[in-house]
């Protein structure tokens, strides 16, 4: 197996792979080996939309062998893609979370955000994605709610 090396580069191919820039990605793919490339697979995983995936863009116009490309290419769109699943299931367990909060039904809670029960049956399968406001509308909802059926302390 041959070891990594890289030339007129001041970094190691040992270093965190956020240090190792468009040049030392280049010279992975081309003449790395599958550790190197899973290295790199494992990063873009942990942050396919950060140093490395950017990175990796501008090296993927530079790489020669298209089959690398499109290892490489395939590697950071599925990377995406279950981030973004990830960010999906996420949305709906906040919006989840703030009708059980709000003890309301499902009808009640979808009027107070202004939108529909079957639209807001959407959401809560995540078919489609609710806007921001809509999720800061549901969780204002669902704090109200609270306030309202908590009863006041006594005070004294």
């Amino acid at each position: 197996m041959m070891v990594l090396k890289f030339r007129n580069l001041d970094i190691d191919p040992t270093d965190p792979i956020d240090t190792w820039g468009v040049e030392g990605i280049l010279a992975a793919i081309d003449r790395g080996d599958l550790r190197d490339w899973r290295r790199i697979g494992s990063r873009l995983r942990a942050q396919p939309r950060g140093k490395v995936a950017g990175d990796l863009q501008e090296v993927l116009s530079l790489v020669e062998t298209p089959a690398m490309v499109n290892l490489f290419t395939d590697l950071l769109a599925r990377a995406k893609s279950r981030q973004q699943q990830r960010e999906r299931e996420t949305v709906v367990g906040l919006l989840r979370s703030a009708l059980q909060s709000s003890g309301l039904t499902r009808a009640d809670f979808a009027a107070r955000l202004g939108t529909s029960g079957s639209r807001l049956s959407t959401y809560l399968t995540g078919k489609v994605m609710p806007s921001a406001t809509l999720l800061v509308r549901a969780a204002n909802v669902a704090v109200r709610e609270l306030e309202e059926a908590t009863p006041p302390r006594p005070q004294g």
